[in-house]
């Protein structure tokens, strides 16, 4: 059976848009996801623990209120909307750029969490011993902790991407459900459901899902296990 012939331009179009959606997500959210982690993981100042709250905060509440205060904040209306799209000519109100952005929050506190444990993972006495070499910070965090957290950063760039993939509520409640625009996905699914005949289409779309969801946690494991190993090695 042909590609052509299993799914239809339209469902392609919806693979299409969510895989550019979570790619840009995760690609635009793992350096402020690293230098979080590093901050929650290492850093000791006040507001350490709101800090943490707040990064976690999307995992506990209702999706569709992260989407709500992405309106009021990244809307065409909202402070940080206005000041994108004067400053930068973005805009994320019914845009495929507000889907990524919605993909991005909701999949940053599984990011964070993933980079946090393989950098708590890390001994600091190997940090250390090379500050005494005379490195500097920078060249320590480059030669040093980025290598043996860097299973740890690759698991949770792909938790973030296998996030925003299926990312649904935050995404509807912010950009709406627009053909070629914002349709991801599961927004497809939701639409195939709400028609006559259109659950056939609906399943195979979720068996996409599933393999795709399937196969980034396989390799998210696969990679924790790379971090566990590193830490067994230092012990």
């Amino acid at each position: 059976m042909t590609g052509e012939g299993w799914l239809g331009p339209a469902e392609w179009q919806a693979i299409a848009l969510s895989f550019k959606v979570a790619l840009v997500a995760t690609l635009c959210s793992l350096p402020v996801g690293l230098g979080v982690a590093l901050l929650l993981a290492r850093g000791r100042f006040w507001g350490r623990g709101l800090l943490n709250l707040l990064v976690h905060l999307p995992l506990v509440m209702p999706p569709v209120v992260t989407g709500y205060l992405l309106i009021l904040g990244f809307g065409r209306r909202g402070p940080l909307g206005t000041m994108f799209e004067e400053v930068f000519g973005l805009v994320f109100a019914f845009r495929w750029t507000g889907a990524a952005l919605a993909a991005a929050v909701m999949g940053f506190p599984l990011m964070v969490r993933a980079i946090r444990l393989a950098v708590e993972a890390v001994d600091p006495g190997l940090e250390e011993a090379a500050s005494t070499l005379g490195a500097g910070r920078l060249r320590v965090f480059g030669t040093v902790t980025l290598p043996l957290i860097l299973p740890g950063v690759l698991a949770g760039a792909v938790l973030g991407f296998a996030k925003g993939l299926g990312e649904f509520g935050a995404t509807v409640t912010f950009v709406s459900n627009i053909p070629g625009q914002t349709r991801t996905v599961p927004l497809a699914i939701d639409t195939l459901l709400d028609m006559p005949g259109g659950e056939p289409l609906a399943l195979k779309l979720a068996l996409v899902s599933i393999a795709v969801a399937a196969a980034a946690l396989a390799l998210s494991e696969w990679l924790a296990r790379r971090v566990r190993g590193a830490r067994g090695g230092q012990a």
